[in-house]
Parts: C-alpha cells; structure tokens; sequence
C-alpha cells in the first residue's frame, strides 16, 4: 500500500516546487491556473526531492508520441518509472526516457524503474503522479486505485469503457482528493477557447445548433482473422482485463514491431470507435461553448454502418446522430461534416478545428481538411475582444503543463474527470442510439435512460474476474 508523505514536509516541498515557478518569471498567481513556466525558463533543474516524479502506465504509441513528451519538456516533472503488460515496448520506454534525459545533460545515476504490474508502481512512494495512456478498457481501474494510492493522474480521453464506470471514477476521484486531468487537449489550443469565449458571450446571437464532424475508422478491410500464438513477453490474459476472454490476433491488439496505429481502436470489445475516439474531444468543446459541462443532451437518435456480424474489426463506419440538449440546442454529428465543431446562432457562426495539429503522426482525420483553425461568418467577431466583465475560460497554452500546475497548486485542471465524464457520456449516448436505432430519452441528473430498461443495460457491461470494479 502506498505510504503516504509527511504532511509538514510535503507543504514545505509544494511550496518549493511553487516557489521556483514563481523565481523563474516573476510572480505568478498560481491559484488563478497560469500557464506553466516552459522547461527552457527554469533557472537550472531542480533537485530530484523537489521534482514531481511521475510513473508512465501504457508505453504504446499515444504515451510515446504526446504524453511521455508533454511531461519530460518540464524541468518540473521528472519521469522515473514505465509501466507495460508488453515486455518489449517497457524496455523501448525505459530507454526512450534515459536517452532523452542524457541527451538533455540530465543524466541520472538511478536507471528509469521498469514495472510489469501498475500496482507495483503505485507502490513505489517515490511516484508523486502518474499518466494513463493505456487503451480505453483499461483506463478506469488503473485511475481509481492511482487515487486510492493518493497520486495524481493525467489520463488519456475517453474517461471511461462505460457511462457507469465514469461515474464510479469521477466519484472516487472527488473522494480522494487527488488531481486528475483528461487529455483533452484541444482545451489548451487557443482557438477553441476563444470560439467558445464568443460563443459563451454572444457573439453570435442566440445558439440553436451545432454541427460536430469526426473522422471514422471504417474496419471494412479486416474480416475474420485467425487464432495466433501469443507473443513473447506479452501478458495478454491482464491486457485483455475486464473484457472476455478472446483467443489472441495481432489485429486485435497491437503491431509488435512499430508503434503505428493498434487494431484494438477497431474493435468495440475495447471502445465504441471514433464516436469516443475523437467524439470525446469534439463534444467536450460542445459543452464548453454551450456551457453544459456538467449536464448532457436529454433526446438522442442516432443511426450507423456497421461490418457484418463476425469482423474482427467491428466499431461503426458512416453515422450521423442529432441530440437535444435542455437549453433548446440541437447537436448534430456525422463524418460528414467538416473535422470540428460549428456553433450557429440566431446572428451568424463560428466554426473551430485543430487545423493542422495532430498529437501522433498517424492519426485519423486529414490534415488537408482541417487546414482553417477557426473561422466565421464575419470576420468582426473573430476580431471581437472580450471584456473585462464577461465570461473568460481558463487560459491553458499547455495541456500537460496545465496539469503540472494543478498537482503543484491543487487547484481543479482545465480537463476535471467529472467535464471528462459528462463528455464521454455524450459520446456513449450517441453509441447507444446506433445500436438501438430508436430516440432516446435521457436524464442526465440521474444519469438514467427514462422508462427503457434495454437502453439501461447498455450503462454497464459484464466484468471478467478478477478485473472488476469494486
């Protein structure tokens, strides 16, 4: 059990962590979520006892590529463990770690700790905080017992499998009194702050309808596959955790010689598709802008094209959905509409993307089609500055930062799992309604489909002994 740190000594060390951010630019009002001071800022690191140690569980390609670098590029930070079920991609972590901090003169005598088992790592009292960036069937557990172990957690978007463990997780979360942030980081791009700044203000009348484009990732090119033998040093009874047993398939999991895009992204034993893959970014901006982060849609229809019965490869292709949100406001999302979210009001509109951004190098959605980040239907109000006494958002220019920041102050994050949460739930909603074809009346107080004991069923899935929540 994680042995927790001397309250006089940790104050005394937050406050150290607190007082070298200020030294290195001034004072900053760290209570008020300022950006975090850039790693190239710090006057000279810091010494390991005042640094946050951080333990890296999922060392695939999203961790790699977007998390383990968010993190290193802050002198604050100091990453000291990984953690993989995958014997091969651990060893790759550990090194990646070591070389980047040699090549950074960081160098430390004490070699980057290697865990087959997160458990073990939240053991390890050395570990202050720790990112999540396994695959979505395996985001909740690790998260909760994190927070029973009392670290702080970034993890990776969707917050949850299903809306039922969101909830347990956001609960357990509140209860610990830990951080946790979700990588939802289109929240630290400054365009899509200032679209729902203006859409939040009035900029363009009053809102009545949103239009949400995501890619998809139609798995039509992958059919029945044969059983293969299990690859060395992977634990792939634990990977498969709270799902049913399968017989093992390199489709279904991961490449085992590069990090490119893993088949489980595919397959809705693991997630829902791109409805949660991207949805949970794009619909979290939704609730953003209308301001709806705490609550959710309340009539849901959705429709979808799904691979014959049998693929491998098995999450819906083309959909389009529509939901009603209390306000008055409908949503509309397809993978026919253009990558990104478009806020219409009663005096014109506001459309905002990631435009060129991508967080690895082979994610889904073309760049081409995202190349305009934010744009209007009269360039007035893009250019409308937002005064001192209306609705400003957090300022965040660096999601992982901004976390950082949050473990240092203990201040809420840009990203809380209860916002991350109530966007996953969107996300589910709309999934619901794929498979069930038929309007769907939600209470997102209860967090109960009203008189529909199938749709209910949909809130939970069944657990695999010994992976379940308790």
């Amino acid at each position: 059990m994680h042995k927790k740190k001397n309250p006089e000594q940790e104050s005394s060390r937050r406050k150290f962590l607190k007082n070298s951010l200020k030294g290195a630019v001034g004072t900053l009002a760290l209570t008020n979520f300022p950006t975090i001071v850039p790693a190239h800022v710090v006057s000279g690191p810091l010494a390991p006892s005042n640094r946050i140690n951080v333990g890296c569980i999922g060392n695939g390609r999203i961790s790699r590529e977007h998390d383990m670098p968010g993190v290193w590029k802050h002198d604050v930070a100091r990453i000291i463990a990984v953690c993989d079920l995958d014997k091969n991609r651990l060893q790759s972590a550990q090194k990646l770690v070591t070389d980047y901090y040699t090549k950074k003169g960081q160098a430390s005598s004490d070699a980057v700790k290697m865990y087959d088992d997160y458990r073990e790592l939240l053991n390890n009292k050395d570990i202050d905080a720790v990112t999540i960036s396994t695959p979505d069937h395996w985001h909740v557990l690790p998260a909760i017992h994190a927070v029973r172990a009392g670290k702080d957690v970034y993890m990776q978007k969707p917050a949850s499998l299903t809306i039922s463990e969101g909830r347990l997780l956001s609960n357990e979360v509140h209860k610990s009194g830990r951080i946790l942030q979700i990588g939802s980081q289109q929240r630290s791009m400054p365009q899509f702050k200032k679209a729902c700044e203006l859409v939040r203000n009035g900029r363009i009348g009053k809102l009545h309808t949103i239009y949400v484009g995501l890619p998809i990732d139609n798995p039509a090119e992958s059919t029945v596959e044969t059983d293969m033998p299990i690859p060395a040093g992977l634990n792939y009874e634990k990977w498969l955790g709270e799902t049913p047993y399968v017989p093992y398939t390199l489709k279904r999991v991961h490449p085992t010689n590069d990090f490119s895009r893993p088949g489980w992204l595919r397959c809705e034993q693991f997630g829902a598709g791109m409805i949660t893959g991207w949805g949970a970014h794009h619909f979290d901006i939704v609730n953003w802008g209308m301001g709806t982060e705490y609550t959710g849609p309340i009539e849901i229809t959705a429709s979808a094209e799904f691979p014959p019965a049998g693929n491998l490869w098995d999450v819906h292709g083309p959909f389009k959905s529509e939901n009603l949100y209390a306000n008055g406001v409908k949503v509309l999302a397809s993978n026919s509409y253009p990558n990104g979210v478009k806020f219409i009001g009663s005096e014109g509109w506001i459309f905002v993307s990631r435009g060129n951004y991508s967080a690895t190098a082979n994610d889904p959605a073309s760049a081409a089609k995202n190349s305009k980040a934010l744009d209007a239907s009269d360039p007035r109000i893009l250019s409308s500055v937002i005064g001192p006494n209306e609705i400003h958002l957090i300022d965040s220019k660096d999601h992982h930062g901004n976390w950082l920041e949050s473990v240092i102050s203990r201040n809420p994050p840009l990203a809380p799992i209860e916002v991350g949460h109530r966007a996953c739930t969107v996300c589910l909603l709309n999934h619901a309604g794929m498979k069930l074809k038929r309007k769907l009346y939600w209470d997102p107080i209860k967090e109960v489909f009203k008189n529909d004991d199938e749709a209910n069923a949909m809130l939970t899935r069944p657990q695999r002994f010994p992976y379940a929540l308790d």
